[in-house]
């Protein structure tokens, strides 16, 4: 077993679901249920890892065995730049606490009571 990222959909079109390999975007396996989908998707990339790696080419590593720093470079408006500082002043947090928690889901109860979010 391989440990590859999959992402699984219903297709109300196709009558079946769909499982994609997320590092491997081209391969997918449709089946009418998920897990017979998953079971192909699993298959498929097992064999494909088999395949290259006996004519010894590269794939991409799994996403869980990636190592990622924590940080990234996000470029957007100065309209927007301008009014998440605001929003982080009125939260009384850094900018960089405030674009986590926004990121994450969670907005900060103070806010909350502010708007209706109900």
């Amino acid at each position: 077993m391989n440990r590859y990222t999959y992402r699984a959909e219903w297709c109300p079109e196709q009558g079946e679901y769909v499982v994609r390999c997320i590092e491997l975007p081209w391969l997918s396996q449709w089946a009418p249920t998920l897990q017979e989908a998953t079971a192909a998707a699993e298959r498929a990339v097992d064999e494909l890892i088999t395949e290259r790696q006996a004519d010894g080419e590269q794939l991409p590593a799994p996403i869980p065995e990636r190592q990622y720093s924590g940080k990234f470079v996000v470029r957007t408006s100065p309209a927007l730049h301008a009014r998440l500082v605001i929003e982080a002043a009125e939260q009384n947090v850094s900018m960089n606490q405030w674009v986590v928690q926004k990121l994450s889901g969670r907005v900060d109860q103070r806010l909350g009571d502010l708007f209706d979010f109900d």
